[in-house]
């Protein structure tokens, strides 16, 4: 089998030339000499030898993607389909660069330290992390990090996200500019922790507020992110004659919404009107079509890999990154106001 040694003396280079190449750092190479130097490692089948290099320069080239669950949670981190679109956008980023990915869910701070003590890991991205305890540890552990979706403010940390606030009052001002006044909203269970949850509960509230509607606590409905959780939301609101529309703030949610309303007999959106939040691949085949708020989830996934990558490779990052959304209007909502 080739060694890099043998590919340098083939293509007449030296070996720091060859490992340049292979590890990206193309622009310290001449075009011809990278081509020919692919060539050569095309030909030879030549594998990087990473635990060798580990040793040798302390970095595995790997990175971790660590959702913290908790143990009460049934869900699989890649069973749901957001973080399943979320790890596509960070593993077609990471290979690209020459990278590996090591996906992996902890529970608590001993797993977390159990992680870090038996692998090599060049940093870490993070889903939904609050300034707790874990948080606190996972700094500790002295890893360049990059949080997705989180609102923890820490200058040690990267962070990529949308805004949240935004997407609920967004969402909120649709159905109200349609007619509705008595409006529910659906979510996971949150209290007081900044999260995106609590954003987007806050952006509903301030367009409520701005346009004049009352806003009724009695229509908050908090569940687990599950159709099965979201059926049962729906038939409870089938049974409430008074609610015209629902936001559920996530499309896995507004799914089962819509099962739980038609079992109850409720008509979407001729009875009750739904919009969701995501624009995951299966509200486009919900019947009816599913309105929502698109986020790039894949996206989301390519900036938090390629700024962790960036910064491992000493180029410059910004600290916080901020990706657009969209209305993305389709057929779960009727329109209460009549035409002038």
């Amino acid at each position: 089998m080739a060694t890099i040694k043998d590919i340098a003396r083939e293509a007449n280079v030296s070996v720091t030339t060859v490992s340049n190449v292979i590890h990206g750092r193309s622009s310290r190479a001449a075009p011809e000499t990278i081509k020919r130097i692919n060539a050569i490692i095309a030909r030879n089948h030549y594998t990087p030898n990473l635990s060798a290099r580990s040793l040798v320069n302390k970095s595995s080239r790997i990175i971790g993607v660590i959702n913290h669950l908790f143990r009460s949670q049934a869900v699989s981190f890649m069973q749901d389909p957001f973080h399943g679109a979320l790890l596509g956008g960070i593993e077609k980023a990471i290979q690209k660069r020459g990278y590996y990915m090591m996906i992996r869910t902890v529970a608590d701070e001993q797993e977390l330290f159990s992680l870090f003590n038996n692998w090599n890991l060049d940093g870490v991205i993070l889903t939904g992390l609050f300034n707790d305890v874990f948080f606190e540890r996972l700094l500790e552990m002295d890893k360049p990090l990059v949080l997705l979706d989180s609102y923890v403010k820490n200058e040690k940390v990267f962070n990529v996200g949308i805004d949240d606030f935004q997407g609920g009052f967004t969402a909120a001002e649709y159905l109200v500019k349609k007619g509705h006044r008595n409006i529910a909203f659906a979510s996971p269970l949150f209290h007081g922790e900044e999260g995106v949850i609590k954003e987007r509960f806050k952006g509903f509230k301030a367009c409520l507020e701005k346009n004049g509607v009352a806003f009724n606590s009695k229509n908050v409905y908090q569940r687990d992110i599950t159709i099965e959780e979201g059926m049962k939301v729906g038939r409870a609101l089938g049974r409430r004659s008074d609610i015209t529309a629902v936001f559920a703030t996530a499309d896995i949610l507004a799914a089962g919404l819509i099962a739980g309303l038609t079992q109850s007999g409720r008509r979407i959106p001729e009875d009750v009107s739904v919009i969701g939040f995501d624009d995951l691949f299966f509200s486009r085949i919900l019947t009816p079509p599913l309105t929502t708020i698109r986020q790039n989830i894949e996206e989301r996934g390519r900036i938090a890999a390629d700024t962790m990558m960036d910064y491992l490779e000493g180029k410059e990052t910004m600290s916080r990154i901020v990706t657009p959304i969209e209305l993305i209007e389709r057929a779960s909502v009727a329109c209460l106001t009549r035409s002038k």
